[in-house]
């Protein structure tokens, strides 16, 4: 087996270079832990080598393309090659890629440039990475710092609502927060946890977090704006963060009421469909005026819009806080959710975000913490028999990364805390 892999290090020596400083998204770069679990399981050996460098070919060109090809490579070398530290001419390739620094652009984010590094190179203490690490870390700081000199600015002067982008998981500050604790930057996640309070405090009748912007990047804004509840780009993600900081001793002033506050929005808006609760994703002015939701029932139960993300979020809070009436409510929620056919079956991918992957994984979370037993083997069946799209991407939300990781276990690494899991 040393010989492909060999062919497929030196072609990494001059391919790797070429995109050293380009920045890096976390997709493929937390398949480490994946690809280990994967060959463990199916047994991989070198009858079956066709087949994975085929797959390697495939990936790494796709990966190139979207600019995320480094931690792949460990784990593809570490699958190959049999015996020692199979991932040394990875760590020099990774020691290179960074020498001239990683991306603190303006859309450097969670799942882009330094924060991205950052929050991946925290699962590996090899001695060669120190560097790296440093450099991460680093750009990670000066990124947090602008974001939030900026936010503090919009609020401060009376600007219009906030863009998602500026608050959120995906894009914003609580993905920066994300990346500063798992760093161990306790600070600077104060100061994040310090906006995140302020983005709570009501501003002419409406929420802080009330946004102008649509949900949708493809259809106009709603009228007046919305409150956005998903836990990838609304005001759960938020939740969470200030709920697992809480949970690490790690307070600020008003961290307390700022949980609660949002609690209470949620409480406001939770719906109950046959006995099941669940929360509308979005909420217009409109919705305001009504005071009822436009949204019907339940839609997917996905892991970024869905019941499963808002409920390990208020699971989470609720431990934060010590009250067991509302974990009791959230884990009936998700319990409910994934027993319905009518919610499950509008799940048509296996992806972490909007497909079963995701719903796995939180459920994963969820079952861990319940105060009563959540079987899961309804969740592992419905992500074994989720059919891949034939154009399936390789990417870690949307893509087969994200789908395997979801099975390969979370105890060593906690991968899913970039999905404000845990």
């Amino acid at each position: 087996m040393k010989r492909p892999a060999r062919k497929l290090i030196a072609w990494l020596s001059i391919a790797l270079p070429a995109v050293a400083v380009v920045p890096m998204t976390v997709a493929v770069m937390l398949l480490v832990p994946a690809i280990d679990a994967y060959a463990a399981a199916v047994g991989t050996g070198p009858k079956d080598l066709p087949t994975v460098i085929n797959s390697i070919t495939k990936w790494l060109v796709g990966l190139l393309v979207s600019l995320a090809t480094l931690f792949l490579t460990i784990g593809f070398l570490r699958l190959l090659v049999a015996g020692g530290d199979p991932g040394e001419a990875a760590y020099q390739a990774l020691e290179e890629a960074v020498a001239g620094g990683v991306s603190i652009t303006g859309g450097a984010s969670l799942h882009y440039g330094a924060p991205a590094l950052a929050f991946v190179l925290a699962g590996y203490d090899h001695p060669s990475l120190a560097q790296a690490r440093a450099v991460a870390a680093a750009g990670t700081a000066t990124v947090t710092r602008r974001r939030l000199e900026a936010a503090h600015r919009r609020i401060d002067q009376h600007h219009p609502p906030p863009h998602y982008a500026e608050f959120d998981l995906i894009r914003g500050l609580t993905g920066l927060g994300v990346a500063l604790r798992r760093i161990g930057n306790v600070d600077l996640l104060r100061d994040v946890l310090d906006y995140l309070v302020r983005l709570t405090e009501p501003i002419s009748g409406l929420p802080g977090w009330w946004c102008t912007t649509g949900p949708n990047y493809r259809q106009p804004p709603p009228v007046g704006g919305h409150s956005n509840h998903g836990i990838a780009h609304g005001i759960t993600g938020p939740l969470a963060l200030l709920a697992l900081a809480m949970s690490d001793g790690i307070t600020v002033d008003g961290h307390t009421e700022a949980i609660q506050r949002i609690c209470r929005w949620l409480d406001t808006w939770e719906q109950h469909t046959s006995g099941s609760a669940w929360w509308p994703q979005i909420i217009t002015l409109d919705d305001l005026r009504r005071a009822e939701p436009s949204q019907w029932g339940p839609l997917r139960p996905s892991w970024c819009y869905g019941t499963p993300g808002i409920a390990r979020a208020q699971q989470l809070a609720a431990r934060a806080l010590g009250d067991t009436t509302r974990q009791h409510n959230a884990e009936a929620a998700f319990t409910n959710c994934v027993n319905d056919p009518s919610q499950t079956t509008r799940l048509i991918d296996r992806s972490l975000c909007h497909g079963t992957a995701g719903l796995l994984a939180a459920g994963h979370r969820i079952a861990a913490n319940a105060l009563t037993p959540i079987p899961l083997t309804l969740l592992r069946h419905l992500h074994q028999h989720a059919t891949a799209a034939v154009d399936e991407p390789a990417g870690f939300l949307d893509g087969a990364a994200g789908a395997t990781l979801a099975v390969a276990g979370t105890s060593t690494t906690s991968w899913d805390a970039c999905l404000l899991l845990c």
